[in-house]
C-alpha cells in the first residue's frame, strides 16, 4: 500500500473516530445534565402525589400511583448512570484511536510532501486552526469525562444519614475484615457446649461488651435474664416455619391439607386477621403455636409475637437502646422501609433485623437477650436481606455500597463467631442454606456472583460470576444444583460439589421474586406478571401463565402444590409440572408484599395492612 492510501485511510479513522468521540461526548454531558436535574427521590410529582397522600391516607389508588412513579423513576435513573459509565469507557477509547490516527495522519503527510514556502505558511496556519479545533475537542472531551466520574458518586446522596455521637460509636464493634474471623474456643462453646446452656442475669462477657452486644440487663423491667436452650434438629426446622421461604429458606414446605379457595372480602376461609399496629414488608416466621414478624417506621421500631390459633397478640417488644443505633433512620424506599428483613428463630431464640442496622434477639417469651448495631448500612432502597439460624449460628448477609461481608454470630450471645469479606457488591437476596455431601454451606447471590461458604468457619467454597444489576432474588436448591436469577443477568444453574456453572438462560428473569425448585422443573415469577416454568436439569423453557399483576411475593410449594400472591393479593395455586395448571386463583383483598407461611391445615399471609389465617375450618 503506497503513502496516499495510507493516508486516506488514515483520514477516514479520524473522520470516523472524531464524528464518534463528539457524539459520545455530546451525550455524556447531556445525559449528565440530565441525571443532575432528576433525582428519583426528590421528583416534583412525586414530592406532590405524597403530600396528598398525607391527606388522603386511605387511598389506595394514590399509594399505587405513588409506587409505580417511583419505580420509574428510579429504573430511568439507574438506567442513566449505566448510560453514562459505559459512555465514559467509550470517550476513552475513541479519544486513543483518535490522537493515535492524527498522529499517524501528520506524519505520513510531512513524510511526502515538498518543503516549499508557500507549503510551510499553509502548514502554519493549518497547525493553528488544528490546534484551536483539538484545543476545542479537548475542552469538550475534559467536561465529559468530569460527568461521568461526577455522575459515578451520584448514589451517595441516598447513603444513610446518621446523627450519632462520638460516645456511641466508641460501642460499635471495628471490625478486621482482611481475613475470615474465627471466635476462641471460648467464645464458640456457650451456643455448643452441652444441649441445654443457661445465661444467669449479670453474666455477660467483657467481650459482648467490646462488641456493642447489649445484656439482658438492658431491659430490666421485662428480661427474665435466663433461657434455657433446646438443640434445633433438621427434623424440627422442616416441622415448622423458621425463616423466609421456610426451612433452610429454600421455598419448600412440608405441611399438608392446605386449603386452595378463600375469599378475603365476604371472608369465606379467613379464619381470623389481625391488624398489625405499624406496616413492614417482612413475612412472618412460625415456630410451633407462635407467628412472628416486625415492623418499623421512622420513630419507632418493633417484634411482634402472635398466638397463631387465633390471632391474637401474645407479646410486642420495642427496639431501642442500642449502642451504634443511628438517632435519625436512614433513608429508605416506601416499598422497602425499614422492616423488609424477615425475622428467624431456632425455638428458643427469635432474631430480628433492622434497616438502622440493628439486630436483636428475644426468648420466645419476649425477654429481651442480646441487641447490637452491626453498622448503618448503605443501601439507596432500604437493607431487606432476611435471617436464617443453624448449629448455633445466626447468618447475616450484610452486602452495602461500602463493603460486603458474610456474618456468623451466636444467637445465644450476639458474638460474632466469624465474619467473612465478600467479593461483591450491593445485595437484597437472602441466605440459603445447602447440605452437600454432609456438609452444610451458605449460598448467597449478589452482582457479580453467586458464592458458598463453609458454616463453620466461614471459608468460601466457590464463587461463580454470573449476576449483575441489582440482585433482590434469593437462590434456591433442588436435585443436586442451586439456582439463581436476576432481572439484567441470567437465570443460572451450578453444581455446589464444584462450583460448576451447569446452565444458563435469559428467556424470563425474576426481579424480586425467589425461585423454587420441585421435582425436576424450576418456577421463576416476575415483577411483569409472568410466571414460568424450566426444566431445572437443562434449562429448557416449559410454559408460562401471565398473571393480572407482577408479583414481589416468592412462589412456595406446600402439600404438592405452588402458592404464590400477586402485588394486588390474588393468589395463584398450581398443580406442579411440565404443562400449566392453575387450581384456584382466590383473592384476598389487600395489597402483597410477603410470603405465605403454612402450618398443617392452615395458611398464613400478611398483607399490607393485616395478618390473614387461612383454613377450612
Amino acid at each position: 500500500m503506497d503513502e496516499n492510501v495510507k493516508i486516506k485511510r488514515i483520514k477516514q479513522v479520524i473522520w470516523i473516530s472524531g464524528i464518534f468521540t463528539a457524539l459520545v461526548s455530546l451525550l455524556l454531558i447531556l445525559n449528565y445534565l440530565q441525571i443532575r436535574a432528576s433525582e428519583p427521590l426528590e421528583s416534583p410529582a412525586l414530592k406532590m402525589l405524597v403530600e396528598r397522600l398525607s391527606a388522603e391516607s386511605d387511598n389506595q389508588q394514590l399509594m399505587d400511583e405513588i409506587r409505580q412513579l417511583d419505580l420509574l423513576a428510579r429504573k430511568a435513573y439507574f438506567n442513566s448512570l449505566w448510560y453514562i459509565r459505559t459512555g465514559a469507557y467509550l470517550l476513552l477509547i475513541g479519544s486513543i484511536v483518535l490522537i493515535a490516527a492524527l498522529r499517524i495522519y501528520f506524519t505520513l503527510r510531512f513524510s511526502i510532501d515538498k518543503p516549499s514556502h508557500e507549503l510551510l505558511k499553509e502548514k502554519q496556519k493549518r497547525q493553528i486552526s488544528q490546534r484551536w479545533i483539538a484545543g476545542a475537542g479537548a475542552l469538550v472531551i475534559i467536561l465529559a469525562g468530569f460527568s461521568a466520574f461526577f455522575t459515578a458518586d451520584h448514589l451517595k446522596q441516598f447513603e444513610s444519614r446518621t446523627s450519632v455521637s462520638e460516645d456511641i460509636d466508641s460501642d460499635v464493634e471495628q471490625v478486621d475484615i482482611s481475613r475470615p474471623r474465627i471466635a476462641t474456643q471460648d467464645q464458640i462453646l456457650p451456643a455448643q457446649r452441652t444441649d441445654s446452656v443457661e445465661i444467669a442475669e449479670g453474666e455477660a462477657s467483657a467481650a459482648d461488651h467490646e462488641a456493642g452486644v447489649m445484656p439482658d440487663d438492658s431491659m430490666p423491667t421485662e428480661d427474665t435474664g435466663r433461657v434455657t436452650k433446646t438443640p434445633l434438629t433438621a427434623e424440627a426446622v422442616r416441622r415448622n416455619h423458621n425463616a423466609f421461604r421456610g426451612p433452610w429458606g429454600n421455598g419448600i414446605s412440608a405441611r399438608r391439607n392446605i386449603p386452595t379457595n378463600w375469599d378475603g372480602t365476604s371472608g369465606n376461609h379467613i379464619l381470623w386477621k389481625t391488624e398489625i399496629p405499624i406496616h413492614g414488608y417482612n413475612s412472618p416466621i412460625l415456630w410451633e403455636d407462635r407467628l412472628f414478624m416486625s415492623s418499623a417506621n421512622d420513630s419507632k421500631r418493633v417484634v411482634y409475637c402472635l398466638d397463631r390459633h387465633t390471632g391474637k397478640m401474645i407479646w410486642e417488644r420495642e427496639v431501642n437502646n442500642i449502642a451504634g443505633s443511628p438517632a435519625t433512620p436512614p433513608r429508605t424506599t416506601e416499598d422497602t422501609g425499614l422492616a423488609a428483613p424477615t425475622l428467624t428463630t431456632d425455638g428458643n431464640i427469635v432474631v430480628a433485623i433492622f434497616g438502622t442496622g440493628d439486630i436483636i434477639a428475644f426468648d420466645m417469651e419476649g425477654n429481651r437477650l442480646w441487641a447490637r448495631n452491626l453498622g448503618v448500612p448503605a443501601n439507596h432502597y432500604g437493607h431487606s436481606s432476611s435471617l436464617l439460624t443453624w448449629d448455633g449460628k445466626v447468618f447475616v448477609q450484610y452486602d452495602t455500597q461500602q463493603g460486603a461481608r458474610l456474618l456468623a454470630l451466636n444467637i445465644t450471645t450476639g458474638q460474632t463467631i466469624w465474619e467473612t469479606p465478600r467479593d461483591s457488591g450491593i445485595s437484597w437476596a437472602s441466605p440459603l442454606l445447602v447440605e452437600v455431601n454432609g456438609k452444610y454451606q451458605i449460598v448467597l447471590s449478589a452482582n457479580p456472583n453467586v458464592a458458598a461458604y463453609d458454616i463453620s468457619t466461614g471459608q468460601e467454597l466457590w464463587s461463580v460470576d454470573c449476576m449483575s444489576g441489582e440482585v433482590g432474588p434469593s437462590p434456591a436448591y433442588g436435585g443436586g444444583l442451586v439456582y439463581a436469577g436476576n432481572e439484567y443477568a441470567k437465570l443460572v444453574a451450578i453444581n455446589p460439589a464444584n462450583g460448576e456453572l451447569v446452565w444458563d438462560d435469559n428467556y424470563y428473569l425474576p426481579e424480586v421474586s425467589s425461585p423454587v425448585y420441585h421435582e425436576g422443573l424450576l418456577y421463576i415469577a416476575t415483577s411483569y406478571a409472568v410466571f414460568a416454568c424450566f426444566d431445572a436439569t437443562n434449562g429448557e423453557f416449559l410454559w408460562e401463565f401471565d398473571a393480572e399483576n407482577g408479583f414481589y411475593s416468592s412462589p412456595v410449594i406446600a402439600d404438592g402444590k405452588i402458592f404464590i400472591f400477586d402485588l394486588d393479593g390474588q393468589a395463584y395455586v398450581f398443580q406442579p409440572g411440565r404443562a400449566a395448571n392453575l387450581i384456584s386463583s382466590p383473592v384476598l383483598g389487600e395489597k402483597v408484599f410477603a410470603t405465605p407461611v403454612f402450618a398443617d391445615g392452615r395458611l398464613y399471609i400478611r398483607g399490607n395492612r393485616n395478618l390473614y389465617c387461612i383454613g377450612s375450618e
